[in-house]
């Protein structure tokens, strides 16, 4: 959350912070702001989308080494005083920050007894005073002693009036890439805010610190000793960050999905054994072997597709398996067992919960492998091994194309799992066919958007929705509501179809639509029943099923979608949701994809 962006070099640095910023937006937009290095330090800041910042900045606002930030607030509201840059008493320095500063409270109260007045409400303020409060001799010692008496997590940039030709950054917990140009460096918190101008980079790790000049950077601990970090190229395409042709990003990438599932699908199936090739996972077969339990830690739609998840591994290898929101997990206590396998689950690969899981697992001595779609991200180096997704930069908050190979990729686990183990070569035969229709049949669904557009007018008018589903279906059900009410604002609620009469029957009525996921499968006369007594309440219905399942007179709105076999279905059943949800918050007026009080990168707790 939050978004960082950096430049010095021979051009001047507002324009392109904010095109910096504007590219992430994603990251957080309660706010946002810049300060530069020219005749002296000037910062200018506001509420609101960048678009307002750059309207309002001042028309000389000149200088050739500058930060900028846009934020989600987490301390304080959404103002210009909060918004970053933040700076120290005198005006020398300016300070971004993404992260939070836990004993921020503890710094701000020792400040203020020795005279500093604050003008914010956020904890970064306390950061900027403690570096320009300090009498060291070079920047990078003031901002290592700041930064020592911290506690949380941070990614920072600073800039000092009095040693114009560099920023500093450091990095604990938030992710923050040095960019390399041509007498020219850039700094920021993800790669699309300065991927038109380099493909050149630098990771920084937790616990490091770098001095950027025009001409390269130095790497080092926080203790000032330097260590080697060396750049290398990234193969990104620039235009994978711009929305061409559509109206949003979301959009684009829900119709990017048959593409994206074909590159994770590629070189990956082995039909002659009926297995998968997933040599990431750095596992031989007798360690596979070993495997008596899965445990899969993710947070919002990773977790949902985590569920997913588990029902493949358990169908398919006839392992134990479970997932489990990876923000609980750490404060549980967990027993890590040995002959476990945990699976964490990341589009970024920074998101923070996930990662501290990660490293809790890792601490007592567990085996955690990564789905992640980023490469170089947090999340990925931490892990033993990995699964990296290959569904391409995804920009809009609401994850549509990382979510459906996310579920490729446990599809692909499984079957690995289950080939070892006891799974026939001809079920692993059977399950590849599957896969390989997928991304036809994903292209199918969207072809559909215009009807599903017409039948998601309706259900944007009702201020509350269920969505229901059973087994396999349930975390379509729960995928499905997240959807919905991330961009759209209502309210969803998913429940198990089976838990209806025990409580959540209670609200249907004529202004509450229900949703049902109703695959053909062993259960779907049950859920056929359900449906019965919610028609019966006089509840309007939308029903997700297959062509040929029989709902009787059941009065629906009715969407067929593929058959494909019974353990690859979820993900069919969840592309029409995807397009439901954009058509409802395209209805009723939202900015589909920064919704409101959200970020794409979720990097605080």
């Amino acid at each position: 959350m939050c978004g960082i962006v950096g430049y010095l070099g021979p051009q001047q640095a507002a324009p392109l912070l904010l095109e910096g910023l504007t590219r992430l937006e994603h990251r957080g937009y309660d706010s946002a702001g810049l300060a530069v290095l020219g005749t002296g330090l000037r910062v200018a800041k506001k509420a609101g989308r960048v678009r307002d910042l750059g309207a309002d900045l001042p028309k000389r606002f000149t200088g050739k080494v500058g930060i900028g930030h846009t934020r989600w607030a987490t301390h304080g509201p959404a103002n210009d005083v909060n918004a970053h840059p933040h700076t120290d008493a005198k005006g020398d320095v300016a300070v971004v920050h993404n992260g939070i500063i836990d004993n921020a409270g503890t710094l701000r109260q020792r400040l203020t007894d020795d005279g500093v007045d604050f003008a914010s409400d956020t904890d970064t303020e306390v950061l900027s005073h403690l570096i320009g409060r300090s009498t060291a001799e070079t920047l990078e010692e003031r901002v290592a002693e700041a930064l020592a008496a911290v506690e949380g997590t941070y990614g920072v940039a600073v800039l000092h009036a009095d040693f114009p030709d560099r920023i500093v950054v450091a990095r604990n917990g938030s992710p923050l890439i040095i960019g390399v140009g041509e007498r020219e460096m850039f700094v920021a918190s993800d790669l699309a805010a300065i991927i038109r101008y380099t493909t050149t980079v630098a990771h920084l790790e937790d616990g490091e610190m770098a001095t950027l000049t025009a001409t390269g950077f130095t790497t080092y601990r926080q203790d000032l000793t330097r260590i080697q970090r060396s750049a290398t190229e990234v193969d990104v395409d620039p235009a994978s960050y711009d929305a061409g042709e559509h109206d949003s990003f979301m959009h684009k990438e829900m119709l990017e999905q048959p593409a994206a599932a074909e590159r994770i699908l590629r070189g990956r199936l082995d039909e002659r054994f009926g297995t998968a090739h997933l040599g990431g996972l750095n596992m031989d077969a007798r360690e596979t072997r070993e495997i008596r339990r899965v445990k899969i830690l993710g947070c919002g739609s990773a977790y949902y597709v985590g569920q997913m998840g588990a029902s493949l591994i358990e169908d398919l290898a006839r392992i134990p398996a479970d997932a489990e929101a990876a923000s609980e997990f750490r404060y549980r206590n967990p027993i890590i067992e040995h002959d476990t396998l945990y699976v964490a689950v990341s589009q970024s690969g920074e998101t923070i919960d996930t990662l501290l899981a990660v490293q809790e697992i890792r601490r007592k001595g567990g085996r955690v492998i990564g789905l992640v779609n980023v490469v170089g991200s947090a999340v990925a180096r931490e892990c033993d091994g990995g699964i990296y997704l290959h569904a391409g930069p995804e920009v809009a908050v609401a994850s549509t194309k990382a979510l459906t190979n996310m579920f490729v990729g446990f599809a692909l686990l499984a079957l690995q799992l289950g080939r070892v183990r006891d799974l026939s070569i001809a079920d692993g035969q059977r399950l590849i066919a599957g896969l390989t229709r997928l991304p036809g049949q994903i292209e199918e669904i969207l072809a559909g958007e215009d009807a599903l557009a017409e039948m998601a007018t309706g259900l944007a008018g009702a201020e509350s929705l269920f969505f229901v589903g059973r087994v396999r279906g349930f975390p379509v059900a729960r995928e499905g509501a997240q959807k919905f009410k991330e961009i759209s604002y209502r309210h969803a609620e998913a429940y198990q179809t089976s838990e209806l009469k025990h409580g959540p029957l209670a609200l249907i009525s004529t202004e509450v639509p229900t949703v049902a996921i109703v695959p053909d499968d062993e259960l779907t006369d049950r859920n056929i029943a359900a449906l019965h007594e919610i028609a019966a309440r006089r509840g309007p219905l939308v029903v997700v099923t297959h062509a040929g399942v029989d709902l009787g007179d059941l009065d629906v709105r009715r969407i067929d979608v593929p058959r494909n076999e019974r353990e690859l279905d979820p993900i069919l059943l969840t592309i029409p949701l995807q397009v439901l949800a954009y058509h409802a918050a395209l209805t009723l007026g939202h900015d589909i994809d920064k919704p409101r009080n959200l970020a794409k990168s979720v990097t605080v707790e």
